[in-house]
């Protein structure tokens, strides 16, 4: 039986009558981003117990005070502060072998089967409210509040584990025991601790690796790779164990690399990660990727891109037909450039078909095709069937060969719009890499319609941004002299508890966009080197890498090592 609505429910319960609710539901069409429920606090009709009374009707739940609650302290212990933060729940009681959790979205129903997951034991959801939980879990959190410093702590002196992890060796692997071993609670609350602690803070990454003498645990954030407490060398195989168990990969293999998927429902949001386990010389090096939708805004006018070159993008990535390119190395943001590309592009009159490499984020109404190179699932193989497919607009994740780049100048000569990503250093060289890989120059004078190369850097915290005045040999290392900055203010971050004392809060983008030019098909046509190709377009109003992070510089986007870091001194022609 499908569940009765909230407001019929709220109707039931005497809340609303009927010429209200259609009030609310006509005031859902201008406000769509808010539930029912919400909207109806808002306008005043109904309040946040009468609220909280129909979702437990809803879902058959029980309602609970927690202002009016004593929990005791073995229950609190259950559930981690961060795990309690992250998912917005506060452990009640614990009956039966049954956790209750106070919910403060009842509706997140994968919310309920992430803490099975992580904690082992059946969890059964209750219901409460978002400002409820805020205040409860400072209330009853704030002597518990443990850092991974204090599990790691706690492992070390557990003499259980250390007995257990003594029986097990990378040589001779008994699987019981080290399954066993793998589903102890400490181990399964330091993992998720990092879990949790990785997703708060935005790391893109998780790094879990082996040595000789030790166990290390990075996190990425920003670009930047910051160590954590290692845990005890001995648990190396039992934290490994546990991640491919929950990414349901064979625990048994131990020699060949395996790749997997943790997928978690965060505060509503589905978060993936990435599974990717690498066998080396001292036991299996792990790597997660954080893959959540809420920290990546797949929207053209957030990336950092400056309104001259974005206007100047939006002509070309419109063209009916042609080759658009993202260049730069791994990691500086071609994948989000594209999917925000598509995302803007995506109209229910346009068919778009992309394939890729794996398949990051799933976009509605847009056909993606996962690469499988094992069964012959290329790039240039899946191209050729897509071109079967009717599309107007095409995604090849990247042009790795010959082959791949063919077959899109095809495509694009067929009256296709192809994007796709290169690894090369600016706009210039890609051109001279498509001639080295064998594409005709009057091939690519035909085709390709725009380069975009971009790198990312790291955004100064805007809490703790403060003037400085650069000494002459930071300017010495981007080329300038004082005279050349005389007037200009520059910025960094002193570091504050906002941004982890780093000085730096998110990233953004710097790009560097060659459209291309009648000038330009004539110096390719005669086999013009990169340093004539970039003249050129730089006379056609092109902004380079190292200008576009000057620009951002200047702004107080970003600091001076940032630049020097990201971008490369061109030669004045």
């Amino acid at each position: 039986m499908a569940a009765k609505k909230i407001g019929q429910i709220l109707v039931d319960l005497g809340y609303l009558t009927e010429d209200q609710l259609w009030d609310v539901l006509n005031e859902q069409k201008t406000r769509p981003e808010m539930v029912l429920g919400q909207l109806a606090i808002t306008m005043g009709l109904v309040t946040q117990p009468q609220v909280d009374q129909a979702v437990a009707e809803q879902l058959g739940m029980q309602v609970v005070k927690l202002s009016e609650l004593t929990i005791a302290s073995q229950v609190l212990d259950m559930v981690p502060e961060t795990m309690a933060t992250v998912y917005k729940i506060v452990p009640i009681s614990f009956r039966n072998d049954v956790l209750t959790v106070a919910m403060a979205d009842p509706q997140n129903i994968g919310a309920l089967d992430d803490l099975r997951n992580m904690l082992n034991f059946e969890v059964k959801g209750a219901v409460s409210n978002e400002g409820d939980i805020k205040a409860a879990i400072e209330r009853f959190y704030s002597d518990k509040q443990m850092s991974i410093e204090d599990v790691v702590a706690e492992l070390e002196k557990d003499e259980e584990l250390q007995k257990a992890a003594a029986g097990t060796s990378e040589s001779s692997v008994d699987l019981e025991s080290i399954e066993e071993l793998a589903d102890a609670a400490p181990v399964r609350k330091l993992l998720n601790m990092v879990l949790l602690l990785a997703i708060k803070d935005k790391a893109s990454d998780i790094h879990f690796e082996p040595f000789e003498d030790e166990f290390k645990m990075r996190y990425r954030v920003d670009g930047v790779l910051y160590e954590m407490v290692p845990p005890p060398r001995h648990l190396s195989m039992a934290i490994s164990t546990r991640i491919k168990v929950m990414s349901n990969l064979d625990i048994a293999e131990r020699r060949l690399p395996q790749d997997g998927r943790i997928e978690l429902n965060v505060g509503g949001n589905p978060v993936d990660m990435r599974v990717s386990v690498l066998p080396t010389m001292f036991g299996e090096s792990v790597v997660l990727r954080v893959l959540d939708r809420t920290v990546v805004q797949l929207d053209l006018n957030k990336i950092g891109m400056p309104a001259d070159t974005l206007k100047a993008y939006r002509d070309i990535m419109n063209k009916p037909n042609g080759i658009v390119l993202v260049t730069g190395p791994t990691g500086s943001g071609k994948t989000t450039t594209l999917y925000s590309t598509l995302n803007e592009l995506n109209d229910v009159s346009v068919k778009i078909i992309t394939t890729e490499d794996p398949i990051e984020y799933d976009l509605e109404g847009i056909v993606q095709v996962p690469i499988n190179d094992e069964i012959g699932v290329t790039f240039a193989n899946c191209l050729r069937a897509i071109l079967r497919q009717d599309p107007d607009k095409i995604l090849v994740g990247e042009i790795r060969d010959t082959e791949t780049a063919e077959i899109a100048v095809q495509s694009s000569l067929t009256g296709h719009i192809v994007f796709s990503t290169l690894h090369t250093n600016d706009a210039p060289s890609t051109i001279t890499r498509l001639r080295d890989m064998g594409i005709p120059t009057f091939l690519i004078t035909a085709t390709v319609e725009g380069i975009l190369a971009q790198r990312l850097v790291r955004r100064i915290c805007a809490d703790c941004r403060t003037e400085f005045e650069p000494s002459p040999e930071m300017l010495m290392e981007l080329n300038l002299k004082p005279s050349d900055v005389k007037g200009r203010s520059f910025f960094y971050g002193r570091g504050c508890e906002r941004c982890n004392n780093t000085g730096y809060r998110g990233r953004t983008g710097i790009y560097e966009l060659l459209a291309m030019t009648d000038d330009l098909r004539d110096l390719i046509m005669n086999n013009a080197s990169t340093d004539q190709l970039r003249a050129c377009a730089r006379k056609s109003g092109m902004v380079t890498l190292r200008e576009a992070g000057l620009r951002a510089m200047y702004e107080g986007f970003t600091t001076l090592d940032e630049v020097v870091r990201e971008t490369v001194v061109e030669d004045e022609v």
